[in-house]
């Protein structure tokens, strides 16, 4: 699997603005890649070096909107470590916001 298809996104949250400052970052990933998968894709697209990825799957959630219901999709999350001194560049401006 390409790296590009790995990494989907980062999340965007108050807890991985928490995370960034202590050198970890929230990404969604593709259901389907493992770990190493992971580690090795933030190292190519970021320049940084990994030192530990933790997975999750964020279960669906029900929801309606009118008489309508229906569930949000499943999908895969990711939270990396990098060695203390790297830092990925995309949160970079969001750290000042927190606190």
């Amino acid at each position: 699997m390409d790296p590009s298809q790995v990494i989907i996104r980062p999340v965007v949250s108050e807890k991985s603005y928490v995370l960034a400052s202590a050198d970890k970052y929230t990404f969604r990933v593709h259901a389907d890649a493992h770990k190493t998968q992971i580690k090795q894709a933030i190292e190519v697209l970021f320049d940084v070096k990994v030192v530990g990825v933790h997975t999750m799957s964020v279960k669906s959630k029900p929801k309606r909107r009118g008489i309508s219901r229906g569930r949000t999709r499943e999908w895969k999350k990711a939270i990396v470590q990098v060695r203390p001194g790297d830092s990925i560049p995309i949160f970079q401006g969001l750290q000042g916001l927190e606190g």
